[in-house]
């Protein structure tokens, strides 16, 4: 019988040993593996268009930049394995699995941190390399049904130089503790006007995804939390960092912040902290390593 290209790939693969580790690593070696496997077939797909160029010159330069961007891809694959393990170290090592009933939420989200009142939209600006990046987060009345819970529907569409650049709808639910839960999201990238990527989204309760908690009602300082758990697609964790934080925005000054430390296994170089002002939200967001930043201009009630 002829194996499946998949199937045959499968059968060369040398047998791993039974893992030693917790749970948690046990999932991130597998996404090593995962990562690295992907690379590869990236790899060999760029090597068989190389090789189907006609001119000499141009196909052994395309040879090296296919080995070239190999390297990059493993290399990046060992730095998401090596965040991923720390996050589990952090988190005790532990299977990710929460227990969701629907009975244990609440029909709003009102957590003073994280208020989503229908008809609220907040708008944020900030400046980047293309220039200036325009969003504005529009709650909506309408909700969807993840996993049984009715979530609140948020619109998220940015601009950055005056065009379109992603357009995203986001969804939420507090339980009955007063922590506010991301449940997925539907994003669409763009370029020049066209929808070049939906990477990034992901619906709890498909393929494995899971919910996480994007504000807790009692944070704890040091506390590291995921907010969301979509391997490969969505793995954002935050880590509370400050209760007490001032911060002054174009849209105003406000005391009493919570101030998280956010990153992603995906993007091991991006490390951002977020604020978060009583009765509004989040009012800034800053890149640590290019120090770029977007804040709250305006607040507006339909």
């Amino acid at each position: 019988m002829k194996l499946t290209p998949v199937l045959v790939l499968a059968a060369t693969l040398p047998l791993r040993p039974a893992y030693h580790g917790t749970p948690c690593d046990s999932v991130a070696q597998a996404m090593h593996d995962s990562c690295k496997l992907e690379s590869r077939a990236d790899h060999q797909r760029a090597v068989a268009n190389c090789r189907n160029l006609p001119d000499p010159g141009e196909r052994t330069a395309c040879l090296a930049q296919a080995a070239h961007d190999l390297h990059d891809a493993l290399e990046e694959c060992d730095a998401q394995h090596a965040k991923r393990l720390e996050v589990c170290g952090d988190l005790g090592g532990g299977v990710y699995a929460p227990s969701i009933d629907p009975r244990n939420f609440v029909r709003s989200v009102d957590n003073p941190y994280m208020p989503l009142v229908p008809g609220t939209t907040l708008v944020y600006e900030g400046q980047t390399p293309d220039g200036l990046e325009h969003t504005e987060v529009h709650v909506l009345a309408e909700t969807r049904e993840i996993l049984g819970v009715a979530c609140t529907t948020v619109h998220d569409v940015s601009t950055v130089g005056g065009r379109p650049s992603e357009d995203t709808l986001d969804w939420f639910a507090q339980d009955v503790d007063g922590n506010v839960w991301y449940f997925g999201e539907n994003t669409h990238t763009f370029e020049d006007g066209l929808i070049v990527s939906v990477e990034g989204t992901w619906i709890a309760g498909e393929d494995g995804a899971l919910p996480g908690i994007v504000m807790k009602a009692a944070p704890v300082l040091g506390e590291l939390y995921r907010q969301e758990f979509s391997l490969g697609t969505a793995e954002d964790v935050a880590r509370v960092v400050s209760v007490h934080e001032t911060v002054s925005v174009r849209f105003g000054t406000f005391s009493d912040c919570r101030k998280t430390e956010d990153f992603t296994s995906l993007e091991p170089e991006v490390l951002e902290n977020k604020f978060f002002a009583p009765g509004i939200g989040s009012v800034m967001e800053i890149d640590l390593d290019t120090g770029q930043f977007i804040e709250l201009v305006d607040v507006r009630h339909d």
